[in-house]
């Protein structure tokens, strides 16, 4: 459930990327054993090399912000560089990449149920975050954009499985939320066997499983 597309509105979209610029600028890229580093590698190098694909075809079509070193762990290992883009529309990804990368898109406030409605039109429905001072302002985002979980004004990630339920919706479903009160179920299978006992005559036994 980390971050993959941020929505910013207009009116501080500048003021916000570059805090965020700020902020990969501050990452420290290497062995994810070591207590300072922020990030590790990706898997593995076909993972690593679709990441870095993508990128240089998403500088044709969108605008490459910002992306840092990866350091000597790009070097010697599988380590990719967090990049920044900023994209024109929702359209322009058409499927999911599993890594550091993340995609901005600039809106207006006013247009929240048309933007929900492109979002929506994804598929996707996992986790969505919104951060606002307005209570209307976040359940107006929460009518347009349904998804599992939504977190407001605070961390996308962290669910405890087992205490807080967790799980998605569209081609992001799971089934029942892993936590909630119907997932034990998922791993039990009811079985009945009902014999009938007088039908049998004589003597008889009843066994119970």
């Amino acid at each position: 459930s980390a971050l993959r597309i941020v929505f910013l509105p207009e009116d501080t979209a500048d003021h916000l990327i570059e805090g965020l610029i700020g902020a990969m600028d501050e990452l420290n890229i290497g062995d994810p054993g070591l207590p300072y580093t922020d990030l590790g590698p990706v898997i593995d190098a076909e993972s690593r090399a679709s990441l870095q694909a993508y990128v240089l075809t998403m500088k044709d079509e969108a605008k490459l912000l910002h992306q840092i070193s990866a350091g000597q762990i790009g070097e010697t290992g599988y380590g990719f560089g967090p990049a920044l883009l900023e994209l024109k529309s929702i359209d322009q990804i058409s499927e999911e990449k599993f890594g550091p990368i993340l995609h901005v898109l600039r809106y207006d406030p006013d247009d929240i149920t048309e933007v929900g409605s492109a979002l929506k039109a994804k598929g996707y429905g996992l986790t969505l975050g919104v951060h606002s001072r307005l209570e209307s302002f976040q359940r107006e985002v929460r009518e347009a954009c349904p998804v599992g979980n939504t977190y407001v004004n605070r961390s996308m990630t962290g669910a405890v499985v087992g205490v807080q339920p967790f799980g998605g919706e569209g081609l992001s479903g799971t089934g029942p939320k892993a936590g909630g009160p119907h997932y034990l179920h998922r791993f039990a299978t009811e079985r009945t066997l009902t014999v009938n006992i007088t039908a049998q005559g004589g003597d008889a036994e009843l066994l119970s499983l």
